[in-house]
């Protein structure tokens, strides 16, 4: 069954546009799927979860819309950032777009940074590639540093990432992301490193920054409160799909997947509204095992024979796009 795509998903004026993308790594009978048929639309000046246990494909989605796709991986469908075609783009485009166009945020920070190279050196590095005069370049890192809560910037920009523990080498990637003031950001579990305190200082330094420069924001997060709080949009993946997109609002109210509603029953929260927290029964497919259906029909109390026949197509349901033929029924 053929999956449906809204056309503006790669229209111009996003910041980010992806539609239909599917990426398998290997060839013939060896291909394992990673994603499929995947659409996610990113404008600018907004802020779009993406959400789904780990193992999912919230990653390599992102990782995707920087044309950084694994050893192998052959990639179909359409990626655009801004005006770039990055699945077409060549070396130099791709460089050029990663410098000024996008940035993203890793969720493991040690690896983003060369620990042979001062902190100073990889903050002015992308600032110089761009024209920016040394001491101008200088300024902005050390002023940068400060936003994100880095104490002592001048001595922090002669260390090496070793002597930094990981909640502070996370500030120092934040600080490297928003150096270019990019079109998009993607922002891979940005915060996971962070107290409560400077997650919250964080996200106002992002905010901020979307505001000034018009910037998009993909948030890959497992903090579903978080989203709640944070995003304008939110996409549920699940098996390499996306499962539902909705306002943020309505999703965390009324979630049309099954799996949606599974992921809040399962999730803590912070405003003490939930009586208790309930497990999602079963495991997630492994990649090698393609089903013939739905993906999550093995974990869901809904599921009959007919999710068994073909991928569910997306359709509007209540306030959500739910690729779901059993959807949870929205009370009016």
């Amino acid at each position: 069954m053929k999956v449906l795509v809204k056309k503006e998903a790669t229209a111009p004026g996003n910041a980010l546009g992806i539609a239909r993308l599917s990426l398998s790594v290997g060839t013939g009978d060896r291909a394992v799927p990673l994603l499929a048929d995947v659409t996610v639309r990113v404008g600018r000046g907004e802020t779009v979860g993406l959400v789904g246990e780990s193992g999912s494909g919230k990653s390599l989605t992102a990782r995707a819309a920087l044309g950084m796709l694994p050893k192998g991986g052959h990639a179909t469908g359409e990626v655009r950032v801004s005006d770039v075609d990055v699945l077409t783009a060549g070396r130099g485009e791709l460089r050029d777009l990663r410098r000024t166009r996008a940035s993203m945020i890793f969720q493991d920070p040690s690896a983003s940074l060369n620990p042979v190279r001062r902190i100073g050196d990889y903050l002015t590095e992308g600032l110089r590639a761009r024209g920016v005069p040394a001491r101008a370049a200088a300024g902005r890192a050390l002023e940068l540093l400060g936003q994100v809560g880095i104490r002592d910037p001048e001595g922090a920009m002669r260390r090496f990432p070793h002597e930094f523990s990981g909640g502070m080498l996370q500030r120092v990637v934040i600080a490297g992301a928003l150096s270019a003031e990019p079109d998009l950001l993607l922002a891979d579990e940005p915060t996971t490193a962070l107290d409560v305190t400077t997650q919250a200082e964080v996200i106002g330094l992002l905010k901020n920054a979307q505001q000034a420069h018009g910037t998009g924001i993909l948030f890959v997060t497992h903090d579903l409160d978080l989203a709640s709080a944070i995003c304008d949009r939110v996409y549920v993946m699940y098996a390499g799909r996306i499962v539902e997109e909705a306002a943020g609002s309505a999703l965390f109210t009324a979630p049309a997947h099954p799996y949606t509603k599974a992921l809040l029953e399962a999730s803590p929260s912070v405003h003490g509204d939930k009586v208790a927290i309930k497990a999602i029964e079963g495991r997630p497919r492994a990649l090698t095992e393609a089903p013939s259906g739905c993906s999550f029909r093995d974990r869901c109390p809904l599921a009959d024979d007919d999710c068994a026949t073909g991928v569910p197509a997306p359709r509007t349901h209540g306030a959500s796009l739910v690729a779901c033929l059993r959807p949870v029924q929205v009370t009016p």
